[in-house]
């Protein structure tokens, strides 16, 4: 029987404990408890931020049932079976034991825990008697072992039935004063320095790495008890996380750990690191999968993505196209727990599977008054800091507020009224690259936030954000830029102001010729954002951006890129200009093979407009080409099961034009679909 108490994901202080089959040997048995009393005996060297006598009592406990059941295992001792009855119920409770030390002992849940710590002291009592409870039906008379073993266990099965586990008095003291600072914060009151290092030097948080693993986890925790219809526990983590937040910049002036070899390290994981996040996506939507599925060739896709495709008649692999003779699939359990670090590192909210969660309710408020209170205080703190500190204050500074501006909305609007956003802006011409990294990334954090928007541009934002995409000291930081250009697009005047730079979009196009797929991704966007804007049209056109467009096509491996390439060549084909301008590169059979062979909706969609617009501006010469396409009907019916969709309106008319065209052509009218001012040349 293997032993896997890391087998799935769970809750702190959940204990999926399972019982083991009638048929498992006694051998075996008695092998895993071995197995597991000796975990649980390791956690002795383990540091455990409350509960600590009662912790290291239960381990003790258990230490010498250790010696008990080496010596049956070692002696290979026949056991009657009323002792393997015994031992099946102790396999259960020894499993718990490990989950609830292993939360106990975790590094990032040390905060949760003191908070918890009469919860924690009730599941150590109860298991504890669980385990005197299972050796009740134990026969010790008969199984042969030493009377010195014997006497051990009969003394600690006494000792298990009369332990009290309460809470210890120097963890009540320090929650007190947690909630103590948690009440001053509803007041607006800054807590006294002393007051919150006392408290954290008692759970063991002595350094900036360790008090942002408190953050993460909390955030975790709070992102899955928002998913909860009850929700009790919302306010509580909410103020739990405000109170390490803030303790997170107030109480540490130097970011150690990855982070603070480089402050914009945007995940600690070393696992993540090694990884592309576009992994993460499905392949069929381009979307993160929350309950990702791996099918017969390997590859891994998003559960309801995956069935629906099948279930639509497609017996093949959309990736490789490859026929599949199964359409079992397997859920991928390790690749699921790795997306969930990747949201948590990164402050995405994370979905249940199966379903979307629209609820925005939680980055909109705080979830309590001391987290609101919190939060307050940390932005006028920071911002304190960015006028007043030294290069290396206002550097971690801008660090906090990108931290913190991932996070919700309700974030983004304490550290806009703060007036955050001016010294931002200012940092941007910072000789460090480090500080102009992290202010354009604060920025970009702040941008999805409506009223930042405006500040921004009343500022001077938008040149200065467009200087840093031209000239940034890194190419991360323009990046950045682009990603803070295509939020600030949203807003109608903006895309006017933005597309009147002269250098802002030879600077998206100079970014979309560089190496990194980030860079391409982020200048693609924010053009496909910016082309809202008719003016801003013939700009693109101007800045030679459609040929590179085309050679992406050709050129990238990866559909995101290539679906938004598609994306910015149909909105420029919608004006006789840009088809034009697209036609010339003869990029017409290009789109019509990425039609019949991409896997991604997205994809497909915006090459069906892509054709239509050009047959609507490039007329019958374009028509022509595509009636000689022996499959583009046969993927252009496909869309239309889908009744209402922009893809199936805009297939059904492609279709319509194409019939029309051939009508004519049988017919032999020579009167030409379209007027002959709208000739072009294919080639």
């Amino acid at each position: 029987m293997t032993h896997k108490i890391h087998a799935s994901p769970r809750r702190i202080l959940t204990f999926p404990a399972v019982h083991p089959c009638d048929a498992v040997a006694p051998a075996t048995l008695l092998a895993s408890l071995v197995n597991l009393a000796t975990t649980i005996c390791g956690y002795k060297s383990k540091f455990f931020a409350a509960n600590k006598r009662n912790t290291r009592e239960l381990i003790r406990q258990i230490g010498i049932l250790l010696v008990f059941l080496e010596e049956i295992l070692d002696r290979r001792l026949d056991l009657p079976a009323s002792a393997v009855l015994s031992f099946s119920e102790l396999h259960v409770t020894l499993q718990k034991i490990v989950y609830l030390l292993e939360d106990c002992s975790f590094g990032g849940a040390r905060l949760l825990m003191l908070m918890k710590s009469e919860r924690v002291s009730n599941h150590l009592r109860i298991l504890i008697r669980a385990t005197a409870t299972a050796l009740d039906v134990l026969p010790l008379e008969l199984i042969d072992v030493s009377d010195e073993v014997k006497e051990s266990v009969e003394l600690t099965m006494r000792q298990a039935r009369r332990v009290r586990f309460e809470v210890e008095a120097d963890d009540e003291r320090a929650s007190k004063d947690v909630l103590l600072i948690l009440d001053g914060f509803e007041d607006g009151v800054v807590p006294d320095r002393g007051d919150i290092r006392r408290v954290l030097d008692y759970v063991g948080i002595r350094s900036w790495s360790e008090c942002n693993k408190e953050v993460k986890f909390l955030d975790t925790e709070l992102g899955l008890e928002w998913s909860n219809m009850e929700k009790r526990e919302v306010a509580f983590l909410s103020s739990l996380m405000g109170f390490m937040s803030y303790c997170r910049f107030a109480l540490f002036d130097v970011v150690d750990g990855e982070a603070g070899q480089q402050l914009d390290k945007e995940c600690s994981s070393d696992v993540l690191n090694c990884l592309n996040p576009d992994d993460f996506r499905c392949p069929i939507t381009l979307e993160l999968m929350t309950d990702p599925v791996t099918i017969e060739t390997g590859h891994t896709y998003e559960r309801s993505s995956i069935l629906k495709w099948f279930r639509a008649g497609n017996p093949i692999c959309p990736k490789t196209g490859e026929k599949v003779v199964s359409m079992d699939v397997v859920p991928n359990m390790a690749l699921q727990r790795l997306i969930q670090q990747y949201c948590s590192a990164n402050g995405i909210p994370i979905s249940e599977p199966g379903h979307r969660n629209h609820d925005i309710t939680r980055t909109v408020l705080a979830g309590s008054l001391a987290a609101e209170g919190a939060m307050k205080v940390m932005a006028n703190f920071l911002a304190g800091r960015l006028a007043a500190g030294t290069s290396g204050e206002r550097n971690k500074a801008a660090y906090e507020i990108r931290l913190l501006a991932k996070t919700n909305i309700f974030n983004r609007y304490c550290l806009a009224e703060a007036g955050t956003i001016p010294r931002l802006l200012h940092l941007l011409s910072s000789g460090d690259s480090s500080s102009q990294h992290n202010a354009i990334a604060a920025l970009l954090n702040l941008s999805k936030y409506s009223k930042s928007k405006t500040i921004m541009a009343e500022n001077g934002g938008l040149e200065l954000i467009v200087g840093v995409l031209r000239k940034g000291l890194k190419i991360e930081v323009r990046e950045l830029a682009a990603a803070t250009l295509y939020y600030l697009a949203s807003v109608e005047e903006y895309r006017k102001l933005i597309g009147e730079i002269p250098e802002a979009f030879p600077a998206l196009l100079e970014l979309i010729k560089t190496r990194t797929d980030r860079g391409k991704k982020n200048a693609l966007v924010a053009i496909f954002g910016l082309l809202t804007f008719p003016d801003n049209h013939w700009r693109v056109l101007a800045s030679g951006a459609v040929p590179l467009l085309v050679n992406l096509l050709t050129s990238s491996e990866r559909e995101d890129l290539v679906t938004a390439s598609l994306a910015v060549l149909a909105t420029l084909a919608e004006k006789l200009d840009g088809t034009i301008t697209i036609l010339g590169t003869g990029a017409l059979h290009l789109i019509l093979q990425i039609l019949n062979s991409s896997p991604s909706r997205p994809g497909i969609e915006y090459c069906v407009s892509l054709l239509l617009a050009l047959c609507i501006n490039g007329g019958k010469e374009v028509v022509s080409v595509l009636v000689k396409n022996p499959s583009l009907m046969g993927s252009l019916y496909s869309l239309l099961t889908e009744d209402n969709s922009r893809a199936s309106k805009k297939a059904r008319s492609l279709i319509r034009i194409l019939h029309e065209f051939c009508e004519r052509r049988a017919s032999g009218l020579v009167t030409p679909a379209f007027p002959e001012e709208r000739y072009v040349d294919v080639w």
